[in-house]
């Protein structure tokens, strides 16, 4: 009886013990959850804020974001890796804060000096950016410092070429650019997507990584329904 008693209540507490575990994880679960959506919510503002000084039209950053994730999975990347390079690339042109309207919003073409200055928001974002210990913030200053380097060498603000540019800001890159070329600016019209593609096709393998863009256009379908779809989301909520 006292074995069968002792074998009982170790019983019990190896019951108790994988409830407190299985508590604990869920508890962390929890935290880590709203950890994540309080990081989100607060770099979508702060991309928000920038988008709408430089008066871009629809949600260009997270046209950006959801595109980078999609073409990441095509990729074969991890989800957790996903997410990271989806918010991550919210705040790409985070720069921009610095650069005064009077170049920023500029409806002509734009002298060398102010060109460079346009330019400077990629080691400004940098700036802004690094020195966090978070991993993610460390992340988006890479991409901001580096989204508009070519593989060709002749981007900036280091001209890398090829596989020294990350992968994530050649991901960024690609889906950066078409959403640019498919939106109005002050200075031009927008592009069809059809019009956009041909365009970036001829930039294969100099300013766009060859398998990155291919793997673009493999999903691209795919990617302006997502970002169809999004848009209706947004104007029935308004």
């Amino acid at each position: 009886e006292i074995q069968v008693a002792n074998a009982l209540r170790r019983r019990r507490l190896e019951l108790e013990g994988r409830r407190r575990r299985q508590d604990l994880e869920r508890r962390v679960d929890e935290q880590m959850s709203l950890l994540r959506h309080s990081n989100e919510e607060t770099i979508r503002r702060f991309s928000y804020a920038i988008e709408v000084r430089n008066r871009e039209t629809g949600d260009h950053v997270g046209r950006v974001g959801d595109g980078c994730a999609l073409l990441a999975e095509l990729l074969g990347w991890s989800e957790e890796r996903r997410e990271a390079l989806r918010l991550a690339s919210l705040l790409h042109d985070v720069g921009k804060i610095a650069i005064p309207d009077r170049i920023l919003l500029k409806p002509g073409p734009l002298t060398l000096d102010e060109r460079r200055e346009i330019e400077s928001h990629t080691t400004i974002g940098h700036r802004i950016l690094s020195g966090s210990p978070s991993e993610l913030l460390t992340l988006a200053a890479e991409v901001a410092l580096h989204h508009h380097e070519r593989v060709d060498g002749l981007g900036y603000p280091h001209g890398l070429r090829g596989g020294s540019i990350p992968l994530e800001a050649r991901i960024v890159s690609v889906v950066d650019v078409f959403d640019a070329l498919t939106t109005n600016r002050a200075y031009r019209q927008a592009y069809s997507a059809d019009d956009a593609a041909a365009v970036m096709r001829t930039e294969r393998g100099r300013q766009f990584d060859a398998a990155v863009l291919d793997a673009f256009f493999e999903i691209l379908p795919d990617t302006l329904y997502m970002w169809q779809d999004s848009a209706a989301n947004r104007h029935a909520v308004a």
